[in-house]
Order: C-alpha cells, then sequence, then structure tokens
C-alpha cells in the first residue's frame, strides 16, 4: 500500500483497537455497538487501507456525532420482512453497526434459504465496504454490498457532482491464505484517498477530479472543500469523457445509487449532500445493501474453493507486461499488507497524533499515554 507520509509513528492495532472503543464509548456509543465501530475501522487499517481506518475516527464519526447529525445509540428497525429479504430503517446510527447487523440477516437467510438481501435506508458510512463481504466468507458464503454516499462524481459529460462514490464490493471464498475480495469505488479514487493526500500535504495526481471548467484539478485542500461546495467532482471509474470509458464507472455508481435508494423508500443524489435549506448540517441519511449467497446451494463450498483458486492462480502465473514482475489478483494486497502490518501496527502521522491526544484530553481518558508526548 502507498506511504504518504514521511513522519510518521506505528502503533500496534490492539492498542489503537482499545482506544477507539472507549472514544466510541465516551460519545455515547453502547459497548457493544463500540466494539463493532472499532472492529470495522482497524480492519481497514489491517488491510492497508488508511483512507478508511483511524483516519476517520474524529472528523467523519465522532464530530458527526458531536454535530447532531449521527446518533450514537443506533436503532436497527427491520420494517418489511420476508423469508429471504428485509428492509432496514437505521435511524441516523452508526452505520457500522447499522451495516453488520444488516449483512448477518442476510447470511442468517442464505443459511436457511440460499440467498438472502436486506436492503438498509436513513443509515451512516459504514466504513470499508469490505468488511461485510468477509462476515460471508467467514460463513463459506459470497457476500456483496454496496452503499451510496454524498454527492462526489459528476456524470460523464458533466461537471457537477451527482453520485457517490458507490462502492460496488464482492467477496468470495477460496482455497488460498486469502479470499477475493473487490473493494472499490466507482470513481477513480475515493474522497477517503484525497483525504490521505490533505493529511500529507501532497497534491492528488491529475485525472482524479474535475473542475466546473471541465479540466482535471490537483490542489488537494481546496478540493476537498469544493467536492463539499459543488466546485469540484470526482470523475468517474474509466476516467473523463468516454474516449477512455468513464461510461461504465458512471453506469456502475448509478446501479449502485438505485439499488441504495429504491428497494429502502431511501434517499439519493441531492438529497445526501448533509446541508439543509439554511446551510446548516443535517443527517446524511445514505441507503445500502446485502447479499449474501449459499455456496452449498450451487455447488459443494470446497470444491468452489478450488476452483476460485485455480482462477485466480491462473491470473497470477499469465504473461507480464514488460518491466513488470507480478501480477496481483484482488484481495492479494490486502492480505500482503496484513503480513507487513501485524507486527507493527498502522502508522499515524502527525494530524493522527495531535487528533489522539485532543480526543484523549477531550473525553478523560487519562489511562493512555502517547509515545510521541
Amino acid at each position: 500500500m502507498e506511504q504518504l507520509h514521511d513522519d510518521v509513528v506505528w502503533l500496534s492495532f490492539d492498542f489503537i483497537e482499545e482506544f477507539m472503543i472507549d472514544v466510541f464509548k465516551a460519545a455515547g456509543v453502547p459497548d457493544e455497538d463500540a466494539r463493532i465501530c472499532a472492529n470495522v475501522l482497524i480492519t481497514s487499517d489491517k488491510r492497508g487501507i488508511d483512507s478508511h481506518g483511524v483516519g476517520r475516527l474524529k472528523p467523519i464519526y465522532i464530530d458527526r456525532i458531536r454535530e447532531g447529525i449521527q446518533n450514537p445509540v443506533t436503532e436497527f428497525e427491520i420494517v418489511k420482512e420476508g423469508p429471504t429479504t428485509a428492509v432496514v430503517d437505521g435511524h441516523d446510527g452508526m452505520g457500522h453497526v447499522i451495516a453488520y447487523k444488516a449483512m448477518k440477516l442476510a447470511i442468517e437467510k442464505a443459511d436457511k434459504f440460499g440467498m438472502g438481501m436486506v436492503a438498509v435506508r436513513n443509515s451512516t458510512h459504514y466504513g470499508i465496504a469490505g468488511y461485510y463481504p468477509l462476515m460471508a466468507i467467514e460463513r463459506g458464503m459470497i457476500g456483496i454490498t454496496g452503499t451510496n454516499a454524498r454527492p462526489s462524481i459528476a456524470p460523464t459529460f458533466g461537471v457537477e457532482n451527482m453520485l457517490g462514490t458507490n462502492p460496488l464490493t464482492f467477496g468470495m471464498p477460496t482455497d488460498e491464505a486469502f479470499p477475493f475480495v473487490l473493494d472499490a469505488a466507482t470513481s477513480v479514487a475515493q474522497r477517503g484517498k484525497i483525504e490521505v493526500y490533505g493529511r500529507a500535504e501532497k497534491e492528488i495526481p491529475a485525472g482524479w477530479v474535475i473542475g466546473r471548467d471541465g479540466g482535471a484539478r490537483t490542489d488537494t485542500l481546496k478540493i476537498l472543500e469544493d467536492l463539499n461546495t459543488g466546485e469540484a467532482a470526482l470523475v468517474p471509474l474509466g476516467g473523463i469523457g468516454e474516449d477512455t470509458a468513464g461510461y461504465k464507472g458512471y453506469g456502475y455508481a448509478t446501479v449502485v445509487e438505485i439499488l441504495s435508494a429504491a428497494l429502502q423508500g431511501g434517499s439519493f443524489l441531492k438529497m445526501l449532500t448533509g446541508i439543509g435549506s439554511g446551510g446548516e448540517k443535517i443527517p446524511i441519511r445514505i441507503g445500502h445493501f446485502f447479499i449474501a449467497v449459499d455456496i452449498e446451494a450451487f455447488t459443494p463450498l470446497e470444491e468452489f474453493k478450488k476452483n476460485a483458486g485455480d482462477i485466480l492462480r491462473a491470473l497470477r502465473s499469465s504473461s507480464k507486461a514488460p518491466g513488470q514482475e507480478r501480477i496481483y489478483t484482488a484481495g492479494e494486497k490486502e492480505h500482503l499488507a496484513w503480513l507487513e502490518r501485524s507486527e507493527k501496527g498502522a502508522p499515524l502521522n502527525g494530524i493522527l497524533r495531535k487528533q489522539f491526544v485532543q480526543l484523549r484530553d477531550e473525553y478523560g481518558l487519562e489511562k493512555y499515554r502517547f509515545s510521541w508526548e
């Protein structure tokens, strides 16, 4: 995984997770829910996905609780249910908790009937999408999820941010040391990755973001402001225009938007800005969907895992481009990141270290002492 920060301190995953649990609890999140939230975040750091890990503890979750636009106590209401389906209202609670319970429900239905799907409305940001297919994989199932989000992506031939980064995420078990997990935004780069560049005070590569004039922008900190005002927009997967098939990313983002809003009667597009008519901050109320597929309903699990593994091994052993030493399959780099980080933990740059101290002091978590103080 790309390391953008030169000045970092590495902390053990256990220490960071415990700290996050205590911070969530101090912010009013019940103990069991705090553990779910912290585990989703630390799983992101373990997999080398720094854009969605501990770096979002304060600016995304704690700050939103403090601002009153996200409820620390989650009400998970099943408003409609069938043997293989359910619709859930999350009532602006903790997205990680809502998503965890929704995927668990989909898995339970798949365990009984072969497949299960749960659609969610009125939720909040749920962390890395890949966490929830991993839950299905642990049960020998295929897991699928998607979520809409604040408007960020401009449609092909447009410059206005309309769609969220809207990941369409798949996870499948294999006979290898790691599963196949494709967890990617439907934009060239997601907002979280731009935030990583912002914390590192570095410009983003050209081609990630488009301005109102239709030109590429790289001024990271101003982009992060302008994504909220509509003066900048993310480019859909494939790039600007049709020459590099940007319409494909635009189309997949739209698929996720529909499945995250139309099935459950939820909010969509500009309804998700998080800004009220008077300019005040309001709940974002995003939607998700979760699908679990019991592999045994189709074929023996071990046979599936071997065939999936054979496919991935064949891909990795195929002819490589000149100058390239290795071909990867989805989920492999995250596994390698875990192997690399398992001993030393996660990196905290100067901004995150200041946030740790600030959260500790504001919540009176006096038992924590940090090496950099």
